[in-house]
């Protein structure tokens, strides 16, 4: 059984990808690295995908769905990060209203950060293939007020991430990840 914490590779042509999609590749690495510097070793498979050719109409996010689509009940929640990673407020998540109410539960361990929302749905051009077959989804939700200030453009570099948010986008992917592979039983379908 699987879960999965991902973010893609590829960038605008113009920018360097640090914002889309650096930080969700980073965090998504970050949280399997502190999973495993802890020591923790969850019941289930913690799985990071690292996409390739999401701005190419997601060549590479098709190519993993043909891949692995015959395994489709192993998969307990696929995670996408591609809104930057900014302040954090929560998780956009789609799935039954019963794993909707564990999530929210799982949440609720984000309080000493104030990243405890859950939104009605989960957005992510890789993960979409899986969600639309019921696998439960979830992505990052932060404060994007300034993403399109940089979303596509030459000003998409390093100095736009900041480490303290990136670090609390770490910690809401850690978390969540690891208490779900972590549980007795999958999330409900």
């Amino acid at each position: 059984q699987v879960v999965l914490v991902s973010g893609h590779l590829d960038s605008w042509d113009v920018g360097q990808g640090a914002m889309d999609d650096g930080g969700g590749a980073f965090i998504s690495w970050e949280a399997l690295s502190l999973i495993k510097d802890l020591g923790l070793r969850p019941k289930r498979t913690l799985r990071l995908v690292l996409w390739t050719g999401e701005e190419q109409g997601g060549v590479g996010a098709k190519q993993y769905y043909q891949l692995h689509k015959e395994n489709i009940s192993n998969f307990d929640i696929v995670m996408e990060s591609d809104e930057g990673t900014f302040q954090p407020s929560g998780l956009g998540f789609s799935g039954s209203a019963e794993a909707r109410d564990i999530v929210k539960e799982v949440m609720t361990l984000l309080q000493p950060i104030n990243a405890t929302d859950v939104y009605d749905t989960a957005d992510g051009t890789d993960i979409a293939y899986w969600m639309r077959d019921g696998v439960p989804g979830a992505s990052l939700h932060n404060d994007i007020n300034k993403y399109f200030w940089f979303h596509h453009s030459q000003g998409d570099t390093m100095t736009v991430q900041d480490p303290n948010q990136m670090n609390l986008c770490a910690a809401v992917w850690t978390v969540v990840s690891y208490v779900i592979a972590d549980m007795e039983d999958m999330l409900p379908r």
